[in-house]
């Protein structure tokens, strides 16, 4: 990913036909540089830009602040650039990245691309290396380290332009599946799918209609809706332009292909009640991974809808709440077979909003201050309530 962004982007690939030791990681542009420290030695640090693009293409730098992972600049007699000075602490940029520094250095136009801002930083800061050193070669023309591979198939920077790459860290090493993909499923496995997770299975056996275009994100065309595809190709699909790692399983899970959770680490579970939810519950209390159920139950009462949603998580740490009534087990009655499944993709995408919040929590992404297992949210009254704290 990392080369093809250099080879179509003429600002970045000058610096490395100029010599500069650059290489991008994550959302980070990285330069190598020489300075010179407090003790008058001179020692290699590295600017660190986040990138602003449109797809791969660069686009002008919306960000005059640079990160510096080095000792502080300083002149060719010791003294601090000062003139850089924006902040210090302990910056963990996620990718493995760490700054020590960030320094700010803004003309008054911006700079036009990032050849301008990152040649820009390193004339200031290896000026006073070249001057102990004369010999020293600010650019080293050094091999690029290789390109790390991304579960993304252009570069993810919404995370790190904002400084939440090390939360995003949290998420890579999940191996994530969705058993089912109806209205809530889908809505979660939208969200999942911006994540650097490196898997995400889908199973769901059901063809995605009509009906389910309108509660599914995305705009389905009709000539689409007409092929009659299994839900999970039909997500599998449109996230794949997007995601490198999901794999659909066109199955309903039972007991014959509960292998297919092997290797998981986390599970979402959007089915309807019965055997076959009891046996995923089962398997994964068995592979010990976290799971969080859904469930969505509105009434049509006196010419408006009504009801609550539902978040059930299970963990190691507590399992019991799921056996005790939290999730539904039981077969449907008959005469519920044909009765109304109301479903409203607001609320859809709210139960899957609070899903992935929760498995976000779980994972320390959030902060967990209740650490619920079971959260209800009624649309009556506004209200979201916890329970099951752990």
């Amino acid at each position: 990913m990392s080369q093809k962004l250099f080879d179509r982007n003429p600002d970045l690939r000058k610096l490395r036909e100029d010599g500069y030791a650059v290489q991008i990681r994550g959302g980070f542009l990285l330069m190598q540089v020489p300075h010179v420290n407090q003790k008058g030695e001179v020692r290699l640090g590295s600017l660190i830009s986040p990138l602003n693009l449109a797809g791969d293409v660069t686009q002008r730098p919306d960000n005059h602040v640079v990160n510096w992972s080095g000792d502080y600049p300083c002149s060719s007699e010791g003294k601090p650039i000062e003139a850089l000075r924006h902040a210090e602490g302990a910056f963990d940029l996620g990718n493995g990245l760490a700054a020590r520094y960030a320094f700010s250095c803004k003309p008054p136009e911006g700079y036009a691309d990032y050849h301008a801002k990152m040649t820009t930083y390193a004339g200031v800061i290896a000026g006073p290396a070249a001057v102990l050193k004369p010999a020293l070669k600010l650019r080293s023309y050094a091999a690029p380290e290789p390109e790390e591979e991304s579960v993304f198939n252009y570069t993810e920077t919404a995370s790190d332009r904002v400084g939440i790459g090390a939360l995003s860290d949290k998420l890579r090493n999940e191996r994530v599946a969705f058993v089912g993909l109806g209205g809530t499923g889908a809505y979660a496995f939208d969200l999942v799918a911006k994540t650097p997770v490196p898997e995400i299975r889908l199973i769901d056996g059901d063809d995605f209609l009509t009906h389910n275009a309108f509660r599914a994100p995305g705009a389905p065309s009709l000539e689409e809706l007409r092929q009659t595809q299994k839900k999970v190709h039909y997500l599998a699909g449109i996230y794949s332009k997007m995601h490198r790692g999901i794999v659909a399983h066109p199955v309903a899970l039972g007991r014959d292909n509960l292998h297919l959770l092997d290797g998981t680490t986390f599970a979402f579970i959007s089915m309807d009640a019965g055997e076959a939810k009891r046996l995923v519950v089962m398997k994964c209390e068995e592979m010990g991974i976290p799971f969080i159920d859904v469930g969505m139950g509105l009434d049509l009462v006196d010419g408006s809808l009504g009801g609550i949603l539902r978040v059930t998580a299970s963990t190691p740490e507590m399992r019991g709440h799921v056996h005790d009534g939290r999730i539904s087990f039981g077969e449907a009655k008959e005469e519920d077979l044909y009765s109304t499944n109301i479903q409203v993709a607001d609320l859809n995408a709210l139960n899957a909003a609070l899903a992935v919040i929760k498995w976000k929590k779980i994972r320390g992404f959030y902060r967990d201050l209740e650490r619920e297992h079971h959260s209800t949210y009624t649309t009556d009254g506004n209200m979201l309530l916890n329970g099951d704290r752990s």
